[in-house]
């Protein structure tokens, strides 16, 4: 997320532990109830710290998700991709109603306003100046403005300002959704302005806009050799290097480490992710350039089921399952106030051609000759233990290994020392600067004009050094509304974790695939629950049974991402009967981290032929 580098540093955000010390929390597109759930995560610690102390708590998103409905007061219903607007008509309020933090800006802030504006910056770009209408756009961004492009009312945006600008403590947090957007990158950061205007960041019960935090948990794994190639792309960014490697640039499609590539990809190693064709943008775009043989000459997939995207494999590798192998984990993004490791044991031997990803790579490195480089004499236990033993060294209070092996996990509470995000900062903000170039909070990003100043934008892109709204391709106000008049996004459904587990009929019959889908919205086109219909627009077809419900706003539909690609054909045209989002999203890349804007989609739906 990008407001963690141009606007932070580095990512802060307070613990899940905290919201207990709000009075109101909000939440931008963050439905921990579906996307966090495990036992001992993010999920149950909110409901924890919401136990102790329960603030009044405010969900901003199109869907009335599982988290609105078990833990809202108030849903306030928003077009995708619109937040920033959002947030441009609650700073006008702020601002005109005298509830920002001025001291707060003045002191750790740069750019609020001419005051503290970079030298280098033109004159009247500061954010002030911005949402006033006294900047280059010469629009205030006023509820009326933005009740037009969020669909929101007025006066619930006024209600919503006047909440947030009298409260305290604010706990404010975004999910991941507000971001994967076409202006994601300024959506991400136009949010975390919310605390930031209101100085509700260091402080107890607050956050800095945020998804909500984790305990850093420095766990050692394998080592890591240094790669001899300079050159990199951004990872959504690989089919176009198949296609046109040798145009792409640093100022054209975000390439680091060069100028410019020399080639164009010619063979691909996919090991434990179903990406080739599943989670990529423009599936069936993507399938044509797969298909052939002289674009990508080598595919190898290491996997342990048959997903779609195992069927473009030239060699495929059959992995082992969780219980097959000898291994340790940690719980990712989810562990929030706590520090676990997870010992994941051999319960069975693997199956007919089974190997471990380390047995595969064993195997090819003795084929290179280079084995005993490569495992340094240890075994893959050997090097599970290795590794549990290093991380012991950072992290103290882990038991031993034997012990740890035996119980199955380890888990530590309190091991992070700041559960407030920020609050060293905002106790001496000279001797705990940030790690940005002016050490303070970078509402105008200097080092981001800087580095994109001869960057080549597609027509319609934007990057901007203060966080702001702009229209992106593909959502309300474009021309090809006319024609596909309804906007698309993705969620996560109960019944797999991304693309795992799809193929599990269990769980396909306890948790079937369907497409949401407005009353208004279903009555217009004159369908009904259980409808089998085809979600389409220019790049492809998807049929799903309709769910006709008034829990998404009108003019907006929604899907489960992560269902398996599965194309036939029906009536001479290649219809998705699996169920797959990709399969109407744009390989279209966003502006400035060149990743996947999945939930910038226009489509319609009809009944199914």
């Amino acid at each position: 997320m990008h407001n963690r580098r141009e606007t932070y540093g580095s990512r802060a955000a307070s613990l899940p532990s905290e919201i207990a010390n709000a009075s109101l929390y909000v939440l931008f597109g963050n439905n921990f109830s579906s996307t966090r759930p495990s036992g001992s995560g993010k999920g149950y610690q909110i409901d924890a710290a919401m136990d102790r102390k329960r603030p009044r708590t405010i969900v901003i998103d199109p869907c009335y998700t599982d988290t609105a409905a078990t833990h809202a007061d108030q849903w306030i219903p928003i077009r995708p991709g619109t937040d920033a607007a959002l947030v441009g008509a609650l700073a006008y309020e702020f601002i005109r109603n005298g509830w920002i933090d001025q001291k707060f800006l003045d002191t750790y802030c740069v750019g609020f306003d001419a005051k503290t504006l970079p030298a280098s910056a033109p004159k009247g770009s500061d954010y002030r100046s911005y949402i006033l209408g006294e900047g280059p756009d010469r629009t205030p961004k006023t509820p009326e403005w933005a009740s037009r492009i969020t669909g929101i009312p007025v006066d619930t945006i006024k209600a919503l300002a006047k909440e947030l600008g009298t409260t305290k403590p604010v706990f404010v947090s975004q999910g991941w959704g507000p971001q994967r957007q076409a202006n994601g990158e300024e959506t991400a950061r136009a949010i975390a302005m919310v605390p930031i205007l209101l100085g509700q960041v260091g402080l107890p019960g607050t956050n800095s806009g945020e998804h909500e935090g984790n305990t850093p948990f420095p766990a050692v794994y394998l080592p890591v050799f240094k790669n001899p190639v300079k050159a990199s792309i951004p990872v959504f960014m690989w089919t176009d290097a198949i296609l046109r490697g040798t145009e792409m640039s640093r100022t054209t499609d975000g390439v680091k480490g060069v100028e410019k590539l020399s080639t164009n990809i010619k063979m691909i190693v996919n090991s434990g992710g179903n990406t080739l064709i599943n989670q990529h943008g423009d599936s069936n775009w993507t399938h044509k350039i797969l298909q052939d043989a002289s674009k990508v000459e080598f595919i190898i997939v290491c996997d342990n089921m048959m997903t779609p995207s195992c069927r473009y494999a030239d060699v495929l590798l059959p992995d082992t399952l969780g219980p097959e192998t000898d291994d340790m984990a940690t719980l990712g993004g989810s562990h929030g106030d706590t520090t676990v490791m997870l010992a994941i044991q051999k319960a069975v031997e693997p199956q007919f051609e089974q190997k471990s990803s380390f047995e595969i790579c064993r195997l090819i490195a003795a084929k290179m000759g280079i084995e005993e480089k490569f495992t340094e004499g240890r075994s893959q236990f050997e090097w599970v233990k290795w590794c549990y033993e290093e991380s012991r060294k950072k992290i103290p209070g882990l038991p031993d290994f034997e012990t740890f092996w035996k119980q199955g996990m380890a888990k530590l509470w309190g091991v992070r020392k700041d559960p407030i995000a920020l609050e060293a900062f905002r106790k001496d903000p000279v001797k705990n600067k940030l790690k940005t170039p002016s050490g303070k909070i970078e509402i105008y990003s200097e080092q981001l004009a800087k580095r994109v100043a001869d960057w080549k934008l597609p027509k319609g892109d934007v990057i901007s050094p203060i966080p702001v709204f702009w229209r992106s391709w593909e959502m309300p106000g474009d021309a090809l509304q006319k024609k596909y008049p309804l906007q698309c996004f993705g969620f996560h459904g109960h019944g797999r974790i991304h693309s795992t587990f799809h193929n599990l009929p269990q769980l396909r019959s306890i948790h079937p695939d369907s497409v949401w889908i407005n009353t208004i919205d279903a009555a217009q086109r004159k369908i009904k629950e259980g409808d089998l219909v085809e979600i389409f627009n220019d790049r492809g077809i998807v049929r799903l049974p309709a769910r006709v419900t008034s829990r998404i706003m009108p003019g907006v539909v929604t899907m489960p991402q992560g269902a398996w690609y599965k194309p036939v054909e029906i009536n001479g045209k290649r219809v998705d009967i699996g169920g797959n989002i990709n399969t109407l999203t744009h390989h279209r890349p966003s502006p400035l981290a060149k990743g996947n804007a999945q939930h910038t989609i226009l489509v319609d739906v009809r009944k199914a032929a």
